[in-house]
Order: structure tokens, then sequence, then C-alpha cells
């Protein structure tokens, strides 16, 4: 059984899935100095009625993949949840690009203060126990490498959410960058640790048209995340299209999954500069522009059912403990 924040549910009940999605994107600090950057009333407001908006577009499941570093709020997250009609799936791991927590880098295996390492216990507990207090289980794992690339910070997460995985069979999803080769980078390090590699999601490996990259790491097990649709800073909306039907004809839709990696609210990103400049940037268009455009251009309906449904419940279900 799928963790949500509503309760259990089976791998046949997740339906059509957004598997790299926010509700928020937030940074604790400014919301405990400066609480009136985040209106809480007001952005649980916003946030049923954009993911009511999701719901009615065709989607069942909403994998939220804020994690620590990124602002998690599981009760703001749970109020909002018992509202909509929309499985919403939650993530343990830490966001870095390049430096682990203080804490991280001083408590742990072989380090200053030796013992167990910490991320590892949170994470585990986090899917096993449930978050502080809340009961709310995490479904995924989540890890990051960026610019920067593999960093010590970067590694010292990575192995956290290895050890998490391989404890629990949680699947992990991660952010890349298609720029500097992580995904592969990250995929290395996973087969290391002896990870099965098709429980793995490397994520916004759609910011490439290089379908040589995408085969090469498709050919390795893992999924790829075709997740950030409407990010027009990154790859316009039609080379993604392009890149996804190439994709098809190639097949590989068994091993690809649909998304935005939008969210309700960001503190990253200005609300008048996304309405401005990304308006496709927004959950509520896969549904309807990103699949109908697919359907427009040949791929077949299997193959959007495979991306929207079959893999989700595939990987989601897969090598729980």
């Amino acid at each position: 059984m799928i963790p949500t924040l509503r309760g259990e549910i089976s791998a046949e009940e997740l339906g059509r899935t957004l598997m790299h999605e926010h509700v928020f994107v937030l940074n604790a600090e400014l919301m405990i100095n400066y609480p009136e950057l985040f209106p809480v009333e007001e952005m649980v407001s916003r946030a049923v009625e954009v993911l009511d908006g999701v719901r009615a577009s065709g989607i069942d499941t909403f994998v939220d993949l804020s994690v620590m570093g990124t602002g998690r709020n599981v009760p703001v997250l749970a109020r909002i949840a018992a509202q909509v009609d929309l499985n919403i799936l939650v993530a343990t791991g830490w966001y870095t690009y390049h430096e682990a927590p203080v804490f991280a880098q001083i408590n742990g295996p072989g380090r200053l203060f030796d013992g167990p390492d910490p991320l590892t216990e949170m994470f585990v507990r986090d899917i096993r126990e449930g978050i502080s207090g809340t009961g709310v289980r995490a479904a995924v794992l989540k890890c990051s490498a960026d610019r920067y690339g593999m960093t010590d910070g970067v590694r010292t997460v990575m192995q956290a959410v290895a050890d998490a995985h391989l404890e629990t069979g949680a699947p992990i999803f991660t952010h890349s960058d298609t720029d500097n080769g992580t995904g592969l980078a990250q995929q290395d390090y996973f087969a290391s640790r002896g990870i099965d590699l098709a429980g793995v999601v490397i994520g916004h490996v759609g910011d490439t048209t290089d379908i040589d990259l995408l085969r090469r790491i498709a050919d390795r097990g893992s999924v790829l995340g075709m997740d950030r649709f409407g990010l027009e800073s990154r790859l316009p909306y039609a080379q993604r299209i392009d890149t996804v039907v190439r994709m098809c004809e190639l097949g590989y839709a068994d091993r690809m999954v649909l998304a935005t990696d939008s969210s309700v609210f960001s503190m990253n990103f200005p609300d008048e500069h996304r309405r401005t400049n990304l308006p496709l940037w927004d959950a509520r268009a896969i549904m309807n522009q990103v699949v109908p455009d697919l359907r427009d251009r040949g791929v077949a309906e299997v193959q959007i059912e495979q991306m929207m449904t079959g893999n989700a419940a595939r990987i989601l279900a897969a090598g729980r403990k």
C-alpha cells in the first residue's frame, strides 16, 4: 500500500499521476522570521482552488516533492488534502545543490561526532512511522544535484537517501541538471550502492533535446522525468513535446513520466513573473494542454496511459519493505 496525506491507497487507486510537483516551495527561515510572507489562510485557499483544477483536468494523484530545504510543511498540506478530491503523496529527503546541513556534516559515521547518520534516521522514520507526529508517512525519497555537480554535501544527502532506500524500499526521485550530466552521476552512485535503477526517477531530464543522453539514462533502467513542461526558461514547450514524441517513437513510453515541477506558490519565483512569462508552468496544463498536444502528434493512447498511469503505479508500489 502507498501512503498519502489521507491514508493508504493501492497502486490501482493511483490513476493518472503527476510525478514531480509542488504545492508550496518555501524557506523555513523566512517563514519563522517573516510570517507575513506566507499568509497561511490565503495560501490554503489558493492551493485548494488550484488542486481542484488539477483534479478537474483528469489527474488523480499528485506527488509533492517538496522536502526539507524547500520548506515541506505537512500540517498545512494535510489541511489542503482534506478539502480536495486528490491523492497527495509527500516525500522525504533534503534539497541542496552544494552543502549538506551543518548538523549532518558533523554528526554521523566517521564525522566529528561519530555515530548513526541523522539524515538516514530522519528519512527512515518519515517513511516508516510518519513525519513529526502528524501520522503522515512519506511515500518517496528525494535528493538533488545541480550546477555545482556532485559536491561533498550532495553526496552526504545521497548516501542517506541510498541507505534509507535500502532499508525501506521507498523509490528515489532526483533533481538533476542536464547541462552537467548529474543524472548519469546519480545513476552511477546509486548503482555503486547496489540499488536497482528501475526504482529511481531521474528528474528534469526533459530539459534537454539530447536523445542520446535520454536513451543512455533510460537504458540503464531509470525512469525519465519529463517534468518541467511550461518552464520556458529551461527549454521551450514545443521542444519538450518534440522530445517526448521522439522517445515514444523509439519505444520509451514505459520509462517516462510527465509533470511540470511547478507550485501553487513559491518564495523563489514572484507571482507576477510566473503569470507573465510562464503561463503554462502549471500542473493543470498536463491534461489540459500537454496530453492533447501529444495525441495530436500521434502518440498512442496506450503510450499516454503508460506515462500517466502505468509507470507511476509500477514505481510507487515496487520494492516497499
